[in-house]
């Protein structure tokens, strides 16, 4: 085995971003880079891909015909950041929106974020807070949380992102029972209800 002397000119980005590229992971995991370290997680449990499957079939029709889709298992790019979203909408073609490496899409060109937060302290932190911060901090127009953790259950909507203190300024939270209503882009009036939080 042979050792590499680090590239202490590189800077932890740059560092994080090449360590991140040459990841082989097993089946069933991603790796994202998010606030300074690279992360490694399970895709979802049982009841995590029953909401993003939900979420993904009730986008494709509520969108339909339209020049922006849904789409899952697609890397999100920003300056040396990667993230793999649940879901996210962005141009039907993603040819439009390719980061500078084509490893992904360019955070620039997504117009939606939607995660569903999976059980445990890490998890819930990662997507209610760590993910948030990016996602804000990239100019993310809208960010969805579908929480079955917060409470009784939630859905979150983040809009009005503010990159250089990295938050989003306006924030709805809708309890599960209430339907929430996405407010703006191009999945404006898409409600996430009952008949997708169900248990």
């Amino acid at each position: 085995m042979e050792f590499l002397e680090p590239d202490v000119s590189a800077g932890l980005d740059e560092v994080l971003w090449q360590a991140w590229k040459s990841l082989e992971l097993p089946e069933g995991y991603r790796a994202e880079i998010i606030d300074e370290a690279i992360e490694v997680s399970p895709i979802g449990d049982l009841r995590h891909a029953v909401l993003v499957n939900r979420l993904r079939r009730s986008l494709d029709a509520h969108m339909a015909g339209g020049v922006h889709l849904p789409c899952q298992g697609v890397n999100v790019i920003h300056r040396r950041k990667a993230w793999t979203p649940d879901i996210l909408i962005a141009p039907a073609d993603l040819d439009e929106i390719p980061d500078e490496e084509g490893l992904g899409v360019d955070a620039a060109g997504v117009a939606v974020i939607i995660e569903v937060v999976s059980p445990g302290r890490t998890n819930e932190q990662r997507d209610r807070i760590r993910k948030r911060r990016e996602y804000a901090r990239a100019g993310i127009p809208l960010y969805v949380l579908v929480d079955d953790h917060d409470g009784d259950g939630a859905v979150v909507l983040l809009t009005s992102p503010n990159p250089q203190k990295a938050i989003y300024t306006d924030e709805h939270r809708v309890p599960y029972g209430t339907d929430a209503v996405l407010p703006e882009g191009p999945a404006k009036g898409f409600v996430i209800g009952a008949d997708i939080t169900r248990s």
